[in-house]
């Protein structure tokens, strides 16, 4: 409402429906990052993913190759990037944090050695068309995307298989004792968040229309914020991709809110950090006071136990 006041064209409706068709990138790479965050693991490899599936798809349609294989291709390239972070964090016991910055570094040298360090410029009009579509007077990517975000709630909420995730982010150790397949789901987790990735390249590239050797650069931090702002908590366990979505949905408005008010590009940055390092300490603390009330409800049980054995 403060944006609206200051410049009215903020409210309107046309940028209103910009503003979600313009968040569907994040809402994607938020939702698939709240798999691994639920495990209690991270992913920062995202952006370099988004980057190289652009580029390969990008350079597919431009030579004549059909838009299905350009998608399929990419979602090779997410959910390979995917299982190789897995394994790394599962398999060598690498901190997921340390695996998947290794893994961006050497992701984005792999796009520019691919792209020779030129952009990905000409896509063919068609595939620039799809996030266009309109059903209705909604775009039809946008449909799409909640209809995905939806289905993927009551599968991880409603369902066995998919209350794992958040279970291992939970206790991991009660999860192994409960004969959960900890291991297989980490893995899952890290293919999902690659997936995802490589769709939100898709997106991007037929967005833009074009694919720059920088594409995705920094975009990670802004995906982690808007997750952890959705209330998907860092330390694992706690969280929904609705509310991730939401949470992409803010950070997406906050960046258009800035453009009209006029503000440098490079505060969207300063801003996205500033956010996720408040919402990580309050996070951080929500976590220890909810720690600590468990462990003297546990403390309280054990007296009562002793004092009816006496």
């Amino acid at each position: 409402m403060l944006v609206g006041i200051v410049n009215s064209d903020f409210l309107a409706l046309e940028n209103i429906l910009n503003s979600v068709k313009n968040s569907l990138l994040y809402i994607v790479l938020a939702v698939g990052l709240t798999f691994v965050l639920l495990t209690g693991e991270i992913d920062i490899s995202v952006g370099s993913t988004l980057g190289l599936s652009a580029a390969v798809s990008g350079v597919i349609v431009r030579d004549g190759g059909s838009i299905f294989l350009a998608i399929i291709v990419a979602i090779f390239i997410g959910a390979l990037i995917g299982l190789v972070n897995g394994i790394g964090v599962t398999k060598l016991k690498i901190s997921s944090f340390i695996m998947t910055l290794g893994m961006l570094e050497i992701v984005r040298v792999v796009q520019v050695i691919y792209t020779d360090g030129k952009w990905i410029e000409n896509l063919p009009a068609n595939f620039k068309q799809i996030s266009q579509i309109n059903l209705l007077g909604m775009n039809l990517l946008g449909i799409i995307v909640i209809l995905a975000v939806i289905i993927l709630h009551l599968y991880l909420s409603n369902s066995r298989k998919g209350r794992y995730f958040s279970a291992i982010g939970d206790n991991e150790d009660g999860a192994i004792l409960m004969g959960i397949p900890v291991i297989r789901y980490k893995i899952i987790s890290f293919v999902i968040c690659g997936i995802s990735a490589s769709l939100a390249g898709l997106i991007f590239a037929s967005q833009v229309g074009f694919i720059s050797t920088t594409a995705g650069l920094g975009i990670e931090m802004t995906v982690i914020a808007a997750a952890v702002l959705g209330g998907v908590s860092l330390s694992g366990g706690i969280g929904s991709v609705v509310g991730a979505a939401i949470g992409a949905i803010i950070m997406s408005s906050i960046n258009s809110a800035l453009v009209f008010l006029k503000v440098p590009a490079f505060w969207n940055a300063t801003i996205s950090g500033s956010l996720l390092i408040v919402i990580v300490v309050v996070d951080v603390l929500i976590f220890r006071r909810a720690n600590k009330k468990a462990k003297k409800e546990r403390l309280n049980a054990r007296v009562l136990t002793l004092k009816e054995e006496v």
